[in-house]
């Protein structure tokens, strides 16, 4: 793989948006508009990429369906991350295999050579393959489809590119994801992201911030900011600009809004992140932090390039400058070689850091990673054991946390309806149930916490 980052020209977009109008042309000429339908896999990055994804079938021509059955081109924008959500995808697709729709595989799955050229050798109906550094080419890619009659492979190993400019079609005008860098290079022996994603790459802050400025302009009340190791935002570019200041940047706008962000590496999250957070009214006080796992021995294994000791430092001074935290994390249970007292360590990390709430997975191999290949003798019913103990102790953590809730009165946004009842959520991101007018939605209210459960609260206006 090339270190070098592709930036995407004008002239390249012009070329695709090409690609656009005669896939536009080529359906008005069977006087007909065409329906796209877009599946997406896995985490938020995977999300703004499909937004990006339905942007360009739009400018072609083509309104967006809500199920794969009765669309002309369905895009399964994949994830790479746990075998069970691979195999989810291999099996949407052999239900696709009579259909006669177009049908394209794209995402971090697309990037791993074993899957294209499985899809290439197995699965004859899929008609394009295209990893995510080759997603602004989404236009050219099904034009050649329709008109050639060639299947399309766009798998190419590199580094990745950063095109600007793309179009948007966005699932919610309240809530925004905004990627401010791509790829990741910290290769934890566990994770094939930066096998699939490519290397670190930056979006230039004027162009995150001008991005920014549309959508409050637009309405929108949640900015969540992207990428694989936020904290290493700016490391390759030439603007003396770290996430810390992007972060002060986008916070000093004008509107009221709120600024949120994932995913945070240990590794690069110190005091200066910490002190803008507590800084600005407009960062919210959430905080996902991965750990992974309590042992240090572990972590080492795991290629994290951080300790427990310098873990629970960095916790403690979050909260020191900011007592209304909220912090979620990530941990994997039954990593190779993970005994018995490591695992208790992980228990007792969740025990003294009390997360309000957890990612949590068992470790699942990944073709092609060193992890992959590490010796592995634990059975799978003690992982299962030790999944459901960390489960049941998280559990009874995040039901004390959200019971002492109860009392206080919270600003929410109002963000939809479940069922009879308006949902909300807090500056920390928890989910907060209540009775009022369907008209509430988009707007910030006061909440009094009445009632919780583990994974959520209830109030009144």
């Amino acid at each position: 793989m090339s270190n070098k980052t592709t930036v995407i020209s004008e002239e390249q977009l012009r070329t695709q948006f090409d690609y656009c109008d005669k896939i536009a042309a080529y359906w008005r000429e069977k006087d007909t508009v065409p329906v796209a339908y877009v599946e997406t896999y896995g985490c938020q990055q995977n999300e703004a990429d499909s937004e990006k994804i339905r942007g360009l079938l739009v400018q072609s021509g083509y309104a967006i369906g809500t199920e794969a059955e009765g669309a002309d081109v369905v895009v399964m924008n994949t994830c790479a991350i746990r075998e069970h959500a691979e195999q989810r995808v291999f099996g949407n697709l052999g239900a696709l295999v009579h259909t006669g729709q177009k049908i394209f595989l794209c995402g971090c799955m697309a990037g791993e050579e074993i899957v294209s050229n499985r899809i290439k050798n197995s699965y004859h109906h899929v008609d394009g393959v295209f990893s995510t550094h080759h997603l602004w080419q989404f236009s050219e890619i099904l034009y050649n489809v329709l008109t050639k009659g060639k299947r399309q492979f766009y798998v190419a190993d590199e580094a990745g590119s950063i095109a600007e400019g793309l179009p948007q079609v966005r699932d919610n005008k309240l809530k925004s994801w905004v990627s401010i860098m791509y790829g990741c290079n910290n290769f934890c022996t566990y994770c094939i992201v930066p096998y699939v994603r490519g290397r670190e790459r930056s979006r230039r802050p004027e162009d995150i911030l001008a991005e920014c400025r549309e959508l409050v302009a637009a309405g929108c009340k949640e900015i969540t900011l992207l990428g694989q190791n936020v904290n290493s935002y700016g490391k390759d570019l030439d603007c003396g600009v770290d996430f810390s200041d992007l972060l002060a940047q986008i916070a000093q706008l004008d509107g009221d809004f709120l600024i949120r962000f994932m995913t945070s590496h240990p590794r690069d999250a110190g005091k200066k992140l910490f002190d803008t957070m507590a800084k600005y009214d407009k960062i919210a006080k959430q905080l996902h932090l991965p750990f992974q796992s309590g042992s240090s021995r572990v972590l080492k294994a795991m290629n994290r390039h951080y300790d427990q000791e310098k873990y629970l430092a960095a916790v403690e001074y979050a909260k020191s400058v900011m007592p209304e935290l909220v912090l979620t994390s990530d941990v994997i249970v039954g990593f190779p070689g993970e005994t018995e007292e490591e695992f208790e360590e992980t228990i007792s990390l969740i025990e003294k850091v009390r997360y309000d709430a957890l990612f949590t997975f068992i470790f699942s191999p990944r073709h092609g990673t060193p992890a992959a290949s590490m010796e592995d003798l634990t059975p799978k019913e003690e992982k299962n054991r030790r999944f459901d103990k960390l489960c049941a102790v998280q559990n009874r953590i995040s039901e004390e946390i959200h019971a002492a809730y109860i009392g206080k009165r919270l600003r929410c946004l109002v963000d939809g309806m479940d069922g009879d009842q308006l949902t909300s959520r807090t500056e920390g991101g928890r989910l907060v149930r209540f009775a009022g007018d369907e008209g509430l939605i988009g707007t910030y209210q006061e909440i009094c916490i009445t009632g919780s459960t583990t994974w959520s609260l209830t109030g009144t206006l």
